[in-house]
């Protein structure tokens, strides 16, 4: 599960990081990030901090459900390669439904690496 402290709750923040931030477009999900100089107006916690959009469009209830939980699973396993006060929101995409969490993991971290923010774990920066 991922920590309370590395979580997106307030509408500011979410539509901050969208229309403020980059974006990198993979086949199930769209990782929107914002992050450095951009960010620091509005970092309040230490760490990065993770946002989901999991619409309708994905599928019923209990599919957008399992979508969330399976992503969230994975931010929990990046918050150490993420740069602290970085703002990520990842919106899943009708395909998400259908995707392995491996695929999901695989085209985050790719997002990820587009934009410049994955750090390998154990490296300071």
């Amino acid at each position: 599960m991922l920590p309370e402290p590395h979580r997106l709750r307030r509408r500011s923040d979410f539509s901050s990081t969208v229309r403020r931030g980059r974006r990198a477009a993979r086949p199930d999900v769209v990782v929107h990030a914002l992050a450095g100089a951009q960010a620091e107006s509005l970092v309040s916690d230490p760490g990065p901090r993770f946002g989901l959009v999991v619409s309708k469009a994905v599928g019923p209830a209990v599919i957008r459900h399992r979508v969330a939980r399976r992503l969230r699973h994975i931010c929990a396993g990046l918050v150490d390669q993420v740069p602290e006060g970085a703002y990520v929101v990842i919106r899943a995409l009708p395909g998400a439904a259908t995707a392995s969490s491996a695929e999901l993991d695989g085209q985050l971290r790719s997002g990820l690496r587009k934009l410049n923010l994955l750090v390998p774990a154990g490296t300071s920066e």
